[in-house]
């Protein structure tokens, strides 16, 4: 992996475990994770975790198995959010009904 620093004179060879690279495609695309998180988390600086990200994405447009485990990942995330958010529903209307019950009584 290849980072340039602010005054692109140097570049400077960042070297990341595959696994960890892996790691950081999968909770970005499928829990949301944010590039600053993730950098934060692993030591590393945004710019890397971006490359990772971007990487990967050259690789899927190339490789169709690639492609589908991207599109998979991104409709497990978003799932996760629908599903998140509809507990969210559930646990508001759950509140109201045991407020109005309280009401009638």
């Amino acid at each position: 992996m290849v980072l340039y620093n602010k005054h692109k004179e140097d570049i400077i060879m960042v070297l990341v475990d595959p696994e960890i690279e892996k790691t950081i495609i999968r909770l970005h695309l499928e829990q949301g994770r944010t590039q600053k998180s993730l950098a934060d988390e692993y030591g590393l600086t945004i710019n890397v975790v971006r490359r990772i990200i971007t990487n990967y994405r050259k690789e899927c447009q190339k490789n169709k198995a690639q492609n589908d485990t991207l599109k998979l990942m991104e409709e497990n995330r978003k799932l996760r959010e629908e599903n998140a958010e509809l507990r969210k529903e559930a646990d508001f209307l759950k509140k109201a009904a045991a407020f109005f019950a309280r009401e009638n009584n």
